[in-house]
């Protein structure tokens, strides 16, 4: 027990100390998370803190659910229909190019038909943690493209439960394409059961998990999000995608402001660790194989995030520099395509959709902050005919 508490303790000094750091040059703490588990890894000469990523399976899903649970927690329904009909568009326009890329290159690696569709959903879903971040620290909250940013990110997050249901059978729970439709129709229903409990069950809800203290609140919700993430897996539905449903349901309640500062450091807690266990996994070797995918994705990433910006600031009416800054926040690329690769991990797909995805991860969320710092300078690139120039 001394042993485990003691590497498990330097496993996060070593993670916070590297994260501050790399704050101090304006990078994002997901990919230093990431890069503190690849130090200490089996896979890396030096010190080894846990030579089986699998020792830590239990916490890191605990980072997993805290971090999907914050998310549904921290969503409104009036941030997905404000916008409209445009929105929509611009979210659509935004899915259907990345994911399309995204297939496509997956494709082309030549990987497989399950690892391409993984692929898909690594490349087309945004981080929201990293995008939010970076609309803070720019002090861009009030600008006039802000409210659809965060309204993209909504949908993405919304569309990716859908999605991983969909993968299901890409996943290895099904046998058959017969226990495929089966086991998303079964999950389908979990989700829009869930969804109807956020709609019109969520007094129900709120009289179970309600308390005057802030200790039995803490005590309450994390057990109901943690209920909800197992029956989801039982039921063959992410665990992570039952805590977010999980959080959709308290985000209905009056509890919803003090869940969501509740669990901030929980969130932050595990997720680190989440992102560390998954460094263990990647071995540096490995990443040579894949080096040229990866930067193929990267930049196809990129001049995807341009055309969809340019296709969103044209429906909304934004100039160009409403534009870049479109493009560049959303191509941050972060906890959901390790989530992915996570799960196809679970399943014994392709071992170099790991590396993959941390060369991919890494570069993109490092980058996309720096590229929206300097948006302005990249306008021009923007074409005047389709967009206007800024006033």
């Amino acid at each position: 027990m001394g042993r485990e508490l003691i590497v498990l303790g330097i496993a996060f000094l070593l993670s916070g100390l590297l994260a501050r750091v790399g704050a101090r040059f304006g990078l994002p703490t997901i990919p230093l998370f990431v890069a503190a588990g690849i130090l200490v890894g089996p896979n890396t000469p030096g010190p080894v803190l846990f030579e089986n990523p699998h020792d830590l399976e239990l916490l890191a899903a605990f980072g997993l659910i805290f971090l999907l649970f914050y998310l549904g927690v921290e969503f409104s329904v009036e941030d997905l229909t404000s916008g409209g009909r445009k929105l929509l568009w611009s979210a659509g326009l935004y899915l259907a190019l990345n994911l399309g890329g995204g297939l496509l290159l997956g494709f082309a690696f030549g990987w497989g038909t399950k690892e391409a569709f993984v692929i898909a959903g690594i490349t087309g879903i945004s981080s929201s943690a990293i995008v939010t971040k970076v609309l803070v620290e720019l002090h861009r909250l009030a600008n006039p493209e802000t409210r659809l940013i965060l309204g993209i990110i909504v949908i993405e997050d919304l569309f990716l439960a859908l999605y991983l249901a969909a993968l299901a059978p890409v996943l290895g729970e099904a046998e058959s394409m017969a226990d495929g439709a089966l086991l998303f129709l079964r999950a389908l229903a979990f989700l829009l059961l869930l969804a109807a409990v956020a709609n019109w069950g969520a007094p129900v809800v709120e009289k179970i998990i309600t308390a005057k203290s802030d200790e039995l609140l803490v005590v309450l919700f994390i057990g109901f999000a943690f209920l909800v993430a197992g029956v989801a897996y039982e039921l063959g539905v992410s665990d992570a995608i039952g805590a977010f449903m999980a959080g959709l349901v308290i985000a209905g309640t009056s509890l919803a402001s003090r869940v969501e500062r509740l669990v901030r450091p929980l969130r932050d807690g595990f997720a680190a660790l989440f992102f560390f266990a998954f460094g263990l996994s990647i071995d540096p070797g490995d990443i040579a194989s894949v080096l040229g995918p990866a930067v193929i994705a990267i930049v196809a990433t990129l001049l995807l995030a341009v055309a969809a910006a340019v296709g969103a600031a044209r429906i909304n009416r934004l100039d160009r520099l409403a534009a870049a800054n479109i493009a560049f926040s959303v191509a941050a690329r972060g906890e959901f395509a390790l989530i992915l690769v996570t799960l196809a991990a679970s399943a014994g797909l392709d071992a170099r959709l790991a590396p993959f995805a941390a060369i991919y991860v890494l570069v993109l969320a490092v980058i996309s902050p720096i590229l929206a710092l300097r948006s302005a300078a990249f306008v021009r690139f923007f074409p005047k005919r389709l967009v206007p120039d800024p006033v």
